[in-house]
């Protein structure tokens, strides 16, 4: 199996290529470069893969929710690479991605995952921990007020997430469940590609005009803070 996956849905992006059971990756912590960094991280994890568009069997990428403008560029770069190369396209949840990333090393179970939606609003949902290692969702995706976070998984759970550092009443409203927190995690490419290896082989794949980005909120303009 051969996958390349992209995503650029907070102010990091990373991009990682599996091929086999051997994943080459990287990531930069820079918001306002992302359009210029996305496709030579491209370039460089393909060629220390050994790969070319081409050999790839699909490209995977981040759909959101998350920053706007880094979701548009995430989906618009994997369409065009897609269509390109006449690849299929797995789009795959930023908010899994930050759960699974933070269940990849660890024991626990469940997990809330919360990303800044700005204007004092959170996207979140929570999830559990599958028996192949995976995480699956146990509610829908949602925009709330921090106030209004309300996980659909039993406690404890992990609470992962810059939404966590970002609202101090969140953390402390949610302590009493909170097992563990990692507020700094961020998604990542490598845990896109775990989450789009099980929906590769079940064939769950998209052309890439019909890969969508989510964004949970309808309006872009700046409203009124609360």
């Amino acid at each position: 199996m051969k996958l390349l996956a992209i995503d650029a849905a907070t102010e990091s992006c990373s991009a990682a290529v599996l091929n086999g059971e051997i994943v080459c990756e990287r990531d930069a912590l820079d918001a306002r470069s992302q359009s210029a960094r996305l496709l030579p991280m491209i370039d460089a994890v393909l060629a220390e893969a050994g790969l070319r568009l081409r050999d790839l069997d699909a490209l995977v990428v981040g759909r959101g929710p998350g920053s706007f403008t880094g979701v548009r560029l995430a989906v618009g770069v994997a369409q065009g690479l897609a269509y390109g190369a006449s690849l299929p396209v797995i789009p795959v949840s930023d908010l899994a991605m930050l759960a699974q990333g933070a269940a990849g090393p660890s024991a626990y179970e469940r997990f809330v995952a919360c990303l800044d939606a700005r204007m004092d609003e959170v996207y979140w949902a929570s999830f559990r921990r599958g028996p192949d290692g995976l995480v699956v969702a146990v509610d829908v995706e949602r925009l709330s007020a921090p106030d209004d976070v309300v996980p659909g998984t039993e406690a404890p759970f992990v609470g992962v997430g810059p939404g966590f550092s970002r609202y101090e009443s969140l953390r402390v409203r949610l302590a009493p469940s909170l097992v563990a927190l990692e507020p700094g995690r961020l998604p990542h490419a490598r845990d896109a590609l775990a989450l789009a290896r099980p929906l590769w082989r079940a064939g769950q794949v998209l052309a890439p005009e019909r890969v969508l980005p989510v964004y949970l909120r309808d309006e872009v303009a700046t409203r009124s803070r609360r």
